[in-house]
């Protein structure tokens, strides 16, 4: 199982929002860089939405972000978005074998190393905020 590409394309929108704030940010502007459809957009968006990462105005075509690029960070688009159900970044196989050694103690071996695993994810995450993508974004632009 992987991390839905949801997460993705969340960071991908509130960089854009940044990097284009003085324009209309359109679903289907934000589609045609993300090179998928509005509808996929519109979806993300509304997940955005809902965990006040972003503003959107009823009505009218656009977006801002709702709050400051350093406040925002990778955890919380990656919480916003779903990317994996609660504590299941990694899962183990549900029905291993009771009568076998290694089948009826792998579920509690491995359990608390993937536990482990992710929470060091998510720690890396809090620690990486949109600020940080618009200015990695920006130094390779200025390389170009």
């Amino acid at each position: 199982m992987s991390i839905s590409s949801r997460f993705a394309v969340g960071i991908h929108i509130l960089t854009l929002l940044e990097v284009n704030k003085d324009e209309v940010n359109s679903s289907e502007f934000i589609a045609a860089s993300v090179n998928t459809n509005p509808v996929v957009i519109r979806k993300i968006m509304g997940m955005l939405k809902k965990a006040g990462l972003v503003k959107v105005r009823p009505g009218v075509a656009g977006a801002e972000l709702a709050d400051k690029l350093d406040e925002i960070t990778l955890l919380d688009v990656y919480k916003a978005v779903d990317a994996v159900p609660e504590n299941e970044l990694f899962s183990v196989h549900g029905s291993p074998n009771p009568q076998c050694s290694v089948g009826r103690n792998i579920q509690s071996a491995v359990l608390p190393i993937f536990a482990g695993a992710q929470s060091a994810m998510e720690k890396a995450l809090a620690h990486v905020t949109i600020q940080d993508i618009v200015r990695s974004i920006t130094e390779q632009e200025n390389k170009n």
